[in-house]
């Protein structure tokens, strides 16, 4: 994409995320995001993130009823766009959840959402800062030192993701904290509230976007 202009970078609105909590994030990184739930205009824009808070049931609901499945795949799957998908951005990219009964999720990443295992040391939820371990040096993580901290805030998390694991979490036992695959990038913690890590990773994820 490195054609000289700005990329368009849009936040994928559903009702579930912290929209302007991104969007304010990027525009530090002097970097402007549109927030839409409209198709047309999510199958304009060169990158796309999927922010998230809530149930992963509703989440799915949420994006069937305003028919973003669809727009997403061939934006994301098809044409190869840039995509973060953030907290519960990051669990529906799964296969499933189990979180109020049993739901299909996105399918992108052979991988199922359970609740965090209650014989963790950390209280579940998991909030707060924690230390991140990542797997290999990459484009995610790069100008990011290991054992950096990051915010989390969420009780399911994702399992198996097998290949696509880049980072972990101690909370008692390991949790999956960051998957790669591609084009597709997930994180479990919170970057926009992360402080100058999380701006790290943004801006990781914004030069991703620029080469792409």
């Amino acid at each position: 994409m490195n054609t000289g202009h700005e990329p368009d970078i849009c936040i994928v609105d559903y009702g579930m995320g912290n929209l302007l909590s991104v969007a304010s994030a990027l525009a530090s990184l002097e970097r402007r995001a549109t927030v839409s739930a409209d198709p047309d205009r999510i199958a304009q824009a060169d990158a796309l993130i999927l922010p998230g808070v809530g149930a992963f049931g509703e989440a799915m609901d949420r994006m069937h009823a305003l028919k973003l499945i669809s727009v997403l795949e061939d934006r994301v799957l098809g044409a190869g766009v840039p995509f973060l998908g953030i907290c519960l951005g990051m669990q529906v990219l799964g296969t499933q959840s189990t979180e109020g009964g049993l739901h299909k999720g996105l399918g992108w990443i052979d991988a199922k959402v359970e609740m965090i295992p209650s014989d963790s040391s950390i209280r579940i939820p998991h909030i707060g800062w924690n230390e991140v371990t990542w797997a290999d040096a990459g484009p995610l993580n790069t100008n990011i030192a290991q054992g950096s901290h990051f915010y989390f805030n969420h009780s399911y998390c994702m399992e198996d993701a097998g290949g696509c694991v880049v980072a972990t979490v101690d909370v008692g036992r390991t949790l999956v904290a960051a998957v790669v695959k591609n084009n597709i990038w997930g994180v479990q913690f919170h970057p926009e509230k992360s402080q100058n890590n999380g701006r790290r990773l943004l801006r990781n994820f914004l030069n991703f976007v620029q080469a792409g």
